[in-house]
């Protein structure tokens, strides 16, 4: 039976879908082709209609999973962002969460071109938290350089949450702590500027 073009695009945007969450979940290498279609309803032989090889769907659902990550954050200011980023909901959820906690560390390991899906995230989840940062241009650069601080501490916080147990009090401990020195920095940069004005 010949399937339609509407089909197979649905059959691939599944499959890259489906792909995205369970590397969150598993990493790379937690993760099997054929375990992959089954997951996404499909038989394991159909994989090579779609793509050519495994790191070619590994490059396409990172750069969906990093969309999507911008996409979810792209109405909340960074006091809200780092509420919900550094919250046990998200700790406790990789699968739907944001990519680059979940696979910056097996992305490291993967060949350039996925290291620059990678860049290129980082750089649009920058761009979408810097859209709600009301300053001139002389206060760009700190503005910039405030927010790679702040991903890098949230992004780790995740991470070093998640490789505790998930009833150890760690976990709970890292997620506060980093949460409430990044909300204070941001406090204390707001106190500064009225105090300047």
């Amino acid at each position: 039976m010949k399937v339609s073009k509407a089909q197979v695009q649905e059959n691939r945007a599944r499959i890259v879908a489906m792909a995205a969450m369970l590397f969150r979940e598993r990493g790379y290498d937690g993760v099997g082709v054929a375990e992959l279609m089954a997951a996404a309803g499909l038989t394991h032989g159909g994989f090579y209609k779609h793509f050519k090889s495994k790191a070619d769907l590994m490059a396409e659902a990172a750069a969906e999973g990093l969309a999507q990550s911008a996409a979810n954050t792209a109405e909340l200011d960074v006091v809200a962002f780092v509420n919900q980023y550094l919250s046990r909901q998200h700790r406790d959820a990789p699968g739907v969460g944001c990519t680059m906690a979940a696979l910056c560390g097996d992305a490291a390991r993967q060949p350039e071109s996925i290291k620059a899906i990678f860049a290129a995230g980082i750089e649009r989840q920058l761009a979408v938290l810097e859209t709600h940062q009301n300053v001139d241009e002389d206060a760009k650069k700190h503005a910039r350089a405030m927010m790679i601080e702040t991903m890098a501490q949230a992004v780790g916080a995740i991470v070093l949450s998640r490789a505790c147990p998930d009833d150890s009090p760690l976990a709970d401990e890292i997620l506060e702590i980093c949460r409430a020195r990044i909300l204070g920095q941001y406090e204390q940069e707001n106190e500064m500027k009225k105090s300047s004005e």
